[in-house]
């Protein structure tokens, strides 16, 4: 997995910047707080941003090998990461709390998409276009359009959670975006600081609405469900994808293996035993013990990528 909890971090095509909008962080739930040592809360969040942003990395790296004729390390890049988002992501969100009642989770949606909707896009815009980047203002522009769309959406689906009159909108739909490997296609140092906040909250938000999903799949509301994994598409294959396209994130398969090599041996030497270390020390033996198991799971995902960049001509 690709590290989040580093302040700054370059690997290769990937300027790793920890900036989390403000509506985007993840919601904790009162248990979850008195449960949890501030520290050990801490860790799980950093964790959860960089498994969310591995898993929406893994897939695009996933569509390179395809081009490339790369068929296992196609599937090998895909298989990972659905552990980073269906175990990791999904174990550390049930640790810290991270869904609740369909009302409180739409709620933090809405928080989420009025903040990048009127606040974060319309400044990143501003800034791209003062500093000549056309398309990244343009594209910050319309996905500022789209979030604000997703929050009337969500707005609408919690008055009827709420009544328990009228229906759920339907899900968006999405225009899928196609990454090609290249270099980044922004020029000013602001507007790829500004691009990676913006791939982070993407990728945050489209792993977090698929865990809302599957809070209102069990709550039985299949159409809130449907709405949640429909926005979560948009925010994967359409907004953090068109990003990761002037990004540059993208590169030849074997650059791609080994932004990923150093990703996972960051995490499994470093990062998660240190997570696990304050966790034991904070008493949070659960939280230790999942460090510790994602730990010698990203070791293994590090072994994986090396043995499959071993194998490349």
């Amino acid at each position: 997995m690709i590290p989040f909890s580093m302040r700054v971090r370059s690997m290769g095509a990937l300027a790793l910047m920890v900036c989390v909008p403000a509506g985007a962080a993840a919601a904790v739930a009162p248990e979850a707080i008195r449960a949890l040592h501030a520290q050990s809360r801490t860790d799980l969040d950093a964790s959860m941003h960089g498994q969310a942003y591995a898993y929406a990395t893994y897939l695009l790296f996933a569509d390179q090998a395809r081009a490339q004729n790369l068929t296992s390390v196609q599937q090998l890049f895909q298989r990972t990461a659905d552990v980073e988002l269906g175990e990791h992501f999904a174990e550390e969100a049930k640790l810290s709390g991270l869904a609740g009642s369909d009302a409180a989770n739409l709620q933090t949606a809405m928080k989420g998409e009025e903040y990048e909707s009127h606040t974060m896009y319309p400044t990143f815009a501003k800034q791209a276009r003062q500093d000549g980047d056309t398309a990244a203002a343009d594209l910050f522009a319309e996905i500022a359009k789209d979030e604000t769309t997703h929050h009337a959406a969500y707005a609408k689906a919690l008055e009827v959670v709420r009544t328990g009159k009228g229906s759920v909108p339907a899900p968006p739909g999405v225009k899928p975006v196609t990454v090609q490997a290249g270099a980044p296609k922004v020029r000013a140092a602001r507007t790829k600081q500004n691009l990676d906040t913006a791939l982070h909250g993407e990728a945050l938000a489209s792993a977090k609405y698929t865990q809302f999903a599957k809070a209102a799949t069990a709550h039985g509301n299949a159409a809130l469900a449907r709405l949640f994994t429909g926005t979560a598409d948009v925010e994967r294959r359409e907004h953090f994808a068109g990003e990761a396209q002037l990004a540059g994130i993208v590169a030849p398969t074997r650059q791609n293996l080994t932004t990923a090599i150093n990703g996972e041996q960051y995490e499994s030497r470093t990062m998660y035993p240190t997570y696990a270390r304050q966790a034991r020390t904070a008493g949070d033996a659960k939280a230790a013990e999942l460090f510790t198991h994602n730990a010698n799971d990203e070791a293994g995902h590090a072994r994986a990528f090396e043995n499959a960049r071993n194998q490349l001509h």
